[in-house]
């Protein structure tokens, strides 16, 4: 299978060399990833500027790397479209921290697989929830894309899905398994305070960490106690529930 790995912490982060190096043993791969960290740049795309595409060397990988000075979501659509649209499968991450919940609104590892949905890929995102640059935990988050990969392949994915996965921040043995599940919900409220410049202009520092609202059966809830969460994503953001009573008022 021809694989292309992306991700939004940039072409030198951890994640990234881990997951490449795993796939690489069974999988053909080509790696285009921000030449610097785009972390919560969402689905932006470059409209203006020039995208310039260079070789990168990834320290244990062999497959063709390549850093290009733009999004991920470009990353990925250059790549199908110029570099290799003969792609069969997309792969962002290994992110830095978890992807949980409403976090796939502002993440840019999930917006790249969002989009090689859209351009009728199927892809997967995978992140890590953790603290520290521990190369075991990137290891074993490696080892459960290559599984999940895998079964992907078994059960033939559809091209316009998105499977969300995240790998809990423990030791492998410690792992319960893989529980797939609905979203959950994170609160992004608080996460500022006012501070003042040295002329007393009044501004916004970002501090603290979102509220996870733990409901059960979500994989906000399950990653918690010690899962692998997947949870399968689609673009169309339509809420089927109620279109017909919207349709109602006009």
């Amino acid at each position: 299978m021809k694989i292309l790995i992306t991700n939004d912490d940039g072409i030198n982060a951890e994640g990234i060399k881990f997951l490449a190096m795993e796939l690489e043993k069974e999988h053909e791969i080509i790696v285009i990833a921000p030449d610097t960290e785009k972390s919560a740049c969402s689905h932006s795309i470059t409209l203006k500027n020039t995208l310039y595409l260079k070789e990168a060397f990834i320290d244990g990988i062999s497959s063709k790397c390549y850093s290009l000075n733009g999004t991920p979501v470009d990353c990925v659509k250059i790549g199908i479209e110029y570099i290799a649209n003969d792609i069969d499968l997309v792969i962002s991450g290994i992110n830095f921290g978890s992807n949980l919940g409403t976090d796939v609104l502002y993440s840019g590892t999930v917006s790249a697989a969002i989009e090689a949905a859209i351009q009728k890929k199927p892809s997967i995102a995978i992140s890590l929830r953790i603290q520290d640059n521990l190369n075991d935990r990137f290891k074993v988050a490696a080892q459960y894309a290559k599984d999940i990969v895998n079964r992907a392949i078994l059960n033939n994915l559809k091209s316009d899905v998105v499977l969300n996965v995240n790998v809990p921040d423990i030791p492998k043995n410690e792992i319960k398994g893989i529980k797939v599940c609905n979203l959950g919900n994170k609160i992004y409220q608080g996460c500022y305070k006012i501070i003042k410049d040295e002329n007393g202009n009044e501004g916004y520092s970002t501090c603290g960490y979102p509220k996870d609202d733990v409901t059960d059966n979500t994989d906000v809830y399950y990653i918690g106690e010690g899962f692998v969460t997947l949870t399968p994503l689609h673009y169309d953001l339509t809420n089927f529930n109620i279109i017909n009573d919207v349709a109602k008022w006009v």
